[in-house]
């Protein structure tokens, strides 16, 4: 299959609309025709390489679209099916077997290895001779920067009809990771309080769950007064610009001594630090910001002991997407979940201005276009 994508050659470089080519899909792979593609954080820090995934490659890992070919022995979805896309893991493992399939013992392989968990790769330059025939596939078993899109039958999840599909593909990671970490890992009581730090897509995804769970006092932490604006529309009952303000002690003095519960989204070891000591006894904080390997961030021990406090690490908000997607879906037509709002569409040419504008903060949520 021929598809036109968006290539990384080099670190921290521009991504280049270049021509590729794509096997056709194994027995347990779908191929999808990509109607959309969001564009995440963690693609444009492997594009920088804070994580080792071999370039060139193709990234996206948030994309919707349209099934094209099925392998042999898929049955979940068949051509013509409307899906979104999300991360990969091997299906087999105990943490798999468990539940726990973003906790994969074979996460990394499955989604940044630019190849299959076998090692093997589908992806092929066009061979023009211009800019060399190697280029790497498969992030997170999708590439979804791209016209067409390599999936497996485990991550993709077949959509309802009346919801705009273009809409949907970052249900698949941004928005599936701050609503399900309030959701599925930290699961508030109604009633409690919570601290979101950092206002973007994940954030704003946790504010929303969070009034959706029935929290009383939300909290949403930022230094981008449109974004806090936006936060108070999306359910935050107060808001903390954290350039201006003292962020702890206005949480504590907001909640009477401390959250319940936070969501640090930022991966800045000081504000993560300010997560932990705005929270009350017995209080957790639910970490989701990905940090270049190695990043390091101080707490106080004897605080976490004597309170009892909770850190716990969120990966992919602790969703099985074919269970959580539909359940955001639903909410969002019935006006619970207005995950719209975030958005601004691009067309795929246009997704190196798209990345800068969700570096800078201009937008929340760019999503990708593709070229019919």
């Amino acid at each position: 299959m021929d598809a036109k994508a968006a290539v990384v050659r080099e670190k921290e470089q521009d991504f280049v609309i270049e021509d590729v080519r794509i096997g056709e899909p194994r027995a347990d792979e779908v191929l999808v025709r990509v109607v959309a593609c969001g564009v995440c954080h963690t693609d444009l820090i492997c594009r920088d390489q804070w994580y080792p995934v071999p370039l060139p490659s193709v990234f996206g890992h948030e994309g919707s679209g349209i099934v094209e070919a099925v392998g042999e022995s898929v049955t979940k979805v068949a051509p013509g099916d409307r899906v979104a896309m999300s991360y990969n893991s091997c299906g087999g493992c105990n943490n798999c077997l468990s539940g726990n399939p973003g906790y994969c013992l074979k996460f990394f392989e499955a989604n940044f290895t630019g190849a299959r968990i076998d090692g093997t790769n589908a992806y092929e330059g066009a061979g023009d001779g211009s800019s060399g025939d190697e280029v790497h596939g498969h992030f997170f078993s999708q590439s979804s920067f791209a016209t067409y899109a390599l999936a497996r039958e485990r991550n993709v999840v077949k959509v309802r009809d009346d919801v705009p599909l273009e809409l949907v593909g970052p249900l698949g990671c941004g928005i599936q990771t701050g609503a399900g970490g309030v959701l599925n890992s930290l699961r508030p009581e109604a009633g409690s309080s919570i601290a979101v730090f950092g206002t973007g897509t994940v954030g704003m995804a946790a504010i929303m769950a969070a009034r959706v769970a029935g929290c009383t006092t939300i909290i949403g932490v930022d230094i981008k007064p449109n974004r806090l604006e936006l936060a108070r529309e999306l359910g935050a009952t107060h808001v903390i610009n954290g350039a201006e303000e003292k962020t702890v002690e206005r949480i504590k003095e907001i909640t009477s001594g401390g959250a319940n519960y936070s969501i640090e989204t930022t991966a800045s070891p000081e504000v993560f630090r300010q997560s932990v000591d705005c929270l009350t006894q017995l209080g957790t904080c639910g970490l989701i910001g990905a940090a270049a390997v190695g990043t390091e961030a101080k707490v106080d021990i004897s605080t976490m002991l004597l309170f009892g406090h909770r850190i716990q690490g969120i990966i992919e908000g602790d969703a099985i997407p074919d269970v959580f997607i539909p359940k955001l879906l639903e909410l969002y037509v019935q006006g619970r979940f207005p995950f719209d709002k975030l958005v601004k569409f691009y067309e795929l040419e246009e997704i190196n201005q798209a990345a800068h504008d969700s570096e800078s903060g201009e937008v929340l949520k760019a999503i990708l276009k593709m070229p019919v």
